[in-house]
């Protein structure tokens, strides 16, 4: 293997690492629910609201990191992201109010867990690699991840058990400081690439490196939030926010419905972010073989059917297990091809930002999610109606990616040679 590959691939395995981290710690957060809610006695509701919050935050922090990322390079943006993730972890347990917790979790964890996140490391990856490259590798970050998910949704859960959350919680905020060398790999900004113009209009990479872009970050957005097409993705996105933050917030809480041991949860998790390592892996493949409209139109369609699936399934322990390995083949293996049609339609010289774009429409659907989720426990004892809600979103999200125009990446005749 070349320098050159070696470079590329050190660059996806170290995302992926950090992805592991951030989304690690993130996915999990619904663990703590009912144990804060033991300690301060702020009710479900309350203690939802605060990690909607963090949803939201999570999801606005993403174009900003990514804006940032693009101009001074990713890895300051990650390390910063990292040493604000620690202090809203190391400082959650002297929270016990609403507005305390709405700070350390809802703004503090998640900003910090937003700048260590998909728009920052995608971004950085794209604008470093071939475009025959891109849509594996956007495949194998979101896989860290998904692995990171795994392994810490089950250790968490034993860490509660054993030394609380507020140890737990400690814990978490020293794996994070730990985490920053990872941060140094990515220091430097990649050189741009040009941008060329479809007759659709869309713009494409090549992969022959320029010193300078051919267009402005606020021309870039202007550009993109006229275009139909991205505005679909949007809306389609939105709706996989709002199914994996609800499901993350309280599918603790619908296993404890249920009748059944806080470990299926923790477990439910951890074969979620499991089946998800592969689902992502195919989804990087297949960004890179077919349409990823039509590969969004399935896997939303397919949640809609897993859901209507599992309402009429018995409660047991197999049947999280199940429904969490179906969904987990699907969780947010949607972000690569999502990314590679945000690439394909605008270029990699924004992605960061267009991307981050794309990430808040799908954590304000992650706010509603978690939001929602609480107050229908609340008010109604039960989940039922958000689950009607998540199949009504899901086939929704399907047709949204069916009309939009999805540009193919021109690939060069031949490799410019230096002079």
């Amino acid at each position: 293997m070349s320098n050159r590959h070696q470079g590329y691939w050190t660059i996806v395995l170290v995302a992926a690492a950090i992805m592991m981290v951030s989304q690690g710690m993130r996915q999990s957060m619904g663990l703590f629910v009912s144990p804060l809610n033991t300690t301060t006695g702020l009710g479900i509701a309350s203690i939802s609201f605060a990690m909607a919050v963090g949803q939201f935050i999570w999801g606005a922090v993403q174009p900003i990191a990514g804006a940032v990322a693009d101009r001074y390079g990713p890895g300051r943006v990650i390390a910063i992201g990292f040493v604000v993730l620690a202090i809203g972890s190391a400082i959650t347990p002297y929270m016990g109010s609403s507005a305390g917790l709405i700070f350390s979790i809802g703004i503090m964890s998640a900003a910090g867990a937003g700048a260590c996140s998909f728009s920052v490391l995608i971004g950085a990856a794209a604008q470093r690699l071939p475009a025959e490259k891109r849509g594996m590798a956007s495949g194998i970050i979101n896989a860290g991840g998904s692995f990171g998910q795994f392994v810490f949704a089950p250790v968490l859960q034993k860490l509660i058990s054993g030394f609380g959350w507020m140890g737990t919680m400690w814990a978490m905020a020293i794996v994070a400081i730990g985490a920053l060398p990872l941060a140094h790999a990515l220091r430097k900004p990649a050189t741009t690439q040009p941008i060329k113009i479809t007759k659709s209009g869309a713009a494409t990479q090549t992969t022959v490196p320029t010193a300078a872009p051919e267009q402005t970050l606020r021309a870039a957005i202007k550009q993109a939030l006229a275009d139909p097409s991205y505005l679909l993705l949007h809306a389609g996105f939105f709706t996989c926010g709002f199914h994996i933050a609800f499901l993350v917030t309280h599918l603790p809480g619908e296993v404890q419905l249920c009748g059944l041991p806080a470990q299926v949860a923790s477990w439910s998790l951890a074969i979620i972010g499991l089946a998800n390592i592969a689902g992502s892996l195919a989804a990087g493949w297949g960004t890179q073989n077919y349409c990823s409209k039509y590969i969004l139109f399935w896997m939303y369609f397919s949640r809609a059917i897993l859901i209507f699936v599992y309402l009429l399934a018995p409660k047991t322990a197999t049947t999280f297990y199940l429904f969490a390995a179906g969904l987990g083949v699907t969780w947010l293996a949607t972000v690569p091809p999502t990314a590679a049609m945000v690439g394909k339609l605008f270029g990699t010289r924004y992605l960061g930002t267009l991307f981050g774009l794309t990430l808040l429409s799908h954590q304000i659907g992650g706010f509603f999610g978690a939001w929602l989720g609480g107050i229908a426990v609340t008010e109604r004892g039960s989940y039922a109606w958000m689950w009607y809600a998540d199949i009504a979103l899901a086939l929704f999200a399907a047709l949204c990616n069916l009309p939009i125009k999805e540009a193919r990446i021109i690939m060069p005749t031949a490799q410019l040679k230096p002079a």
